[in-house]
C-alpha cells in the first residue's frame, strides 16, 4: 500500500453499478458475480482505512448534459432503489458544497461548463450501488457527484484536473469514485445481445487501466466506443485527469462479464510527480506531421482565416489582426456570409449576415466567426479542447432577391428567407436532409417564429460554399 497523502486525491477508483449486486434485488443472483462482490468489499475497506473528509463520484447516470457537467450542489444528496423494487435501500449525504464552489470557480475561469444544480437532488443507481457498499464500513465523509456530457474526451479530463487542484487547494482529503459499466453486449442473451467490439473493448479498457495509459484512455477510438454500447469511459476520463503529471499505482481487483455486461474495479493510488504523464501539455507540444502540414497548406483561405480567428480568439479572447497573405479578393470585396462549425458530424455554432455589415469579406468572415463561436444562443462558447476536431464552413452570399413563390426556389442551389414583418428566418441551401422546397420553407418559418397561417415573403439567394 502508498502511504496516505496530507492532502488532495488520496485514491480512486473504477467501479462498476449493477443493481443485481446488491442481495435485496439479486436475491441469490449476485452469487454469479462474486468475484465482483469481494472487490466491492475491498473497496470499502480501504476506504474505511483512508478516513477521506470528502468522496466524489462521478455517474453516467446522474443528468447528463450535452454540453456542461451536471453537479448536485444541494444540500443533502439522497435516494433509493424503489425503481428496482426495494424503495428501503437508501442513502443520504451531505455535499461538500465548500468544494463545490471552488471546483466551480476554477472551471469559470477555464471556461468548463458545470451546472450547479441547487434544488434536492436524488441519486442514481450509478452513484447508489457503489455507495451502499461504501456506506456499510464509512461513513463520515461529505459527498459531491457529478454527471458526464457530450463535451470531448479532454474536456471530462481537464475537469478532472480542476477537482484535484481544488482538493489540494482547500486540504481535502479526497477519495474518486468512477462509476461505469463496460460493454452492455458481451452475450447474445445479455441485455442488448452481442457484437464483436463488446469483448474488443473491454479487453482494451482493462489493458489501459492496467497500465495506467490515460493517453490512450483519451484516444479510444470513437466507432469501436459507440458499437461497444458502453457508459463508463467518460466517467474513467474524469478520472485519469485527477492525475495529470503523476505516476500511478494501478491495480485491477477484478473483471467480470457473466450477464453479458462488463464489470471491472480498479484502484488507482498517485506518487511521485512525472511531467512526461502531462497528456493535454504533451498533445499541445507534438510537432505536425507532414500530412497534417500538407493539409493545414491546402485550406480553403476562408475557412482558414475562420479558424485562425476562432482559436486565437478563444485562446485570448481578442480579435485578431488579418494576415497579411490573404487573395485580394477577400480584402477588396464586401459580402454577407455565414460561418457554420460541426463537431463529429454536429452543429456546433452557425451566425451569418444578410447584408454586409463590415468593409471586407475577411472582415465579415471574422467577426461571424467570432459569434458563430461564442455567440450562437443554441450553445455554449466553444472551448479549447473543442478546437482539434471542428469543422468549419465559410458561405459568401449574393445579394438577395424577391421571388413570386415557391416555384422559383431549389433547396440545393437557393438559399430562403421568410420574411413577416420584422420576423425573418433564413436557411442556406444544399443542407443535409432538406431535400424540398417545403421543408425548406417550414424549418425557416419556423425558425422566424411565424406561423402557418401568417402570410409571408420569400426571398432567394445564392452562395459560395468554402470548406
Amino acid at each position: 500500500m502508498t502511504k496516505k497523502m496530507e492532502c488532495g486525491i488520496l485514491k480512486a477508483y473504477v467501479v462498476p453499478h449493477p443493481p443485481i449486486i446488491l442481495p435485496e434485488i439479486g436475491k441469490g443472483e449476485e452469487k454469479e458475480i462474486e468475484a465482483t462482490t469481494k472487490a466491492f468489499k475491498q473497496v470499502a475497506d480501504e476506504i474505511a482505512e483512508l478516513a477521506p473528509s470528502t468522496i466524489i463520484l462521478s455517474s453516467p447516470h446522474a443528468p447528463l448534459y450535452r454540453d456542461a457537467f451536471f453537479l448536485s450542489f444541494s444540500e443533502l444528496d439522497w435516494g433509493d432503489m424503489g425503481t428496482f423494487g426495494v424503495p428501503f435501500v437508501k442513502e443520504i449525504l451531505s455535499n461538500d458544497l465548500t468544494l463545490g464552489k471552488a471546483i466551480l470557480k476554477k472551471a469559470g475561469e477555464m471556461n468548463l461548463p458545470i451546472f450547479a444544480d441547487t434544488k434536492t437532488n436524488k441519486l442514481d443507481h450509478g452513484s447508489l450501488v457503489p455507495l451502499r457498499f461504501i456506506c456499510k464500513k464509512y461513513k463520515d465523509f461529505k459527498f459531491l457527484r457529478f454527471g458526464l456530457s457530450d463535451l470531448p474526451a479532454k474536456t471530462h479530463y481537464r475537469l478532472g484536473q480542476i477537482i484535484a487542484e481544488a482538493a489540494k487547494e482547500l486540504k481535502r482529503r479526497v477519495v474518486f469514485i468512477a462509476s461505469g459499466d463496460l460493454s452492455h453486449v458481451l452475450k447474445e442473451d445479455g441485455p442488448y445481445g452481442f457484437k464483436k467490439e463488446g469483448p474488443e473493448f473491454d479487453q482494451k479498457l482493462v489493458d489501459i487501466l492496467s497500465r495506467a495509459a490515460f493517453d490512450e484512455l483519451l484516444t479510444m477510438p470513437k466507432d469501436l466506443t459507440e458499437e461497444a454500447a458502453q457508459c463508463g469511459l467518460s466517467s474513467f476520463q474524469i478520472m485519469a485527469g485527477l492525475f495529470d503529471g503523476k505516476d500511478v499505482e494501478t491495480e485491477i481487483f477484478s473483471y467480470e462479464g457473466t450477464f453479458g455486461v462488463g464489470y471491472a474495479v480498479g484502484r488507482f493510488v498517485p506518487t511521485k510527480e512525472n511531467s512526461k504523464r502531462r497528456f493535454l501539455e504533451l498533445e499541445k507540444s507534438k510537432p505536425a506531421t507532414e500530412d497534417e502540414n500538407s493539409v493545414s497548406n491546402v485550406e480553403d483561405p476562408y475557412v482558414s482565416l475562420a479558424r485562425y480567428t476562432i482559436e486565437d480568439y478563444v485562446k485570448t479572447g481578442i480579435r485578431p489582426e488579418l494576415p497579411k497573405d490573404l487573395p485580394a479578393e477577400m480584402l477588396k470585396n464586401r459580402a454577407a456570409t455565414f460561418v457554420s462549425l460541426h463537431r463529429e458530424g454536429r452543429l456546433r455554432g452557425c451566425i451569418g449576415t444578410l447584408a454586409p455589415c463590415h468593409e471586407s469579406v475577411a472582415l465579415e468572415i471574422q467577426y461571424n466567426a467570432i459569434s458563430a463561436a461564442t455567440e450562437d444562443p443554441r450553445f455554449t462558447s466553444l472551448h479549447l479542447d473543442e478546437l482539434d476536431d471542428l469543422q468549419i464552413s465559410v458561405d459568401v452570399l449574393s445579394e438577395p432577391e424577391k421571388i413570386s413563390g415557391p416555384e422559383e426556389l431549389d433547396p440545393k442551389k437557393y438559399g430562403v428567407i421568410v420574411s413577416h414583418g420584422y420576423r425573418r428566418g433564413v436557411l442556406l441551401p444544399n443542407l443535409e436532409g432538406v431535400d424540398t422546397v417545403e421543408e425548406q420553407i417550414d424549418i425557416a418559418r419556423q425558425k422566424a417564429g411565424i406561423a402557418k397561417y401568417e402570410e409571408y415573403q420569400l426571398e432567394r439567394f445564392e452562395v459560395v460554399r468554402h470548406e
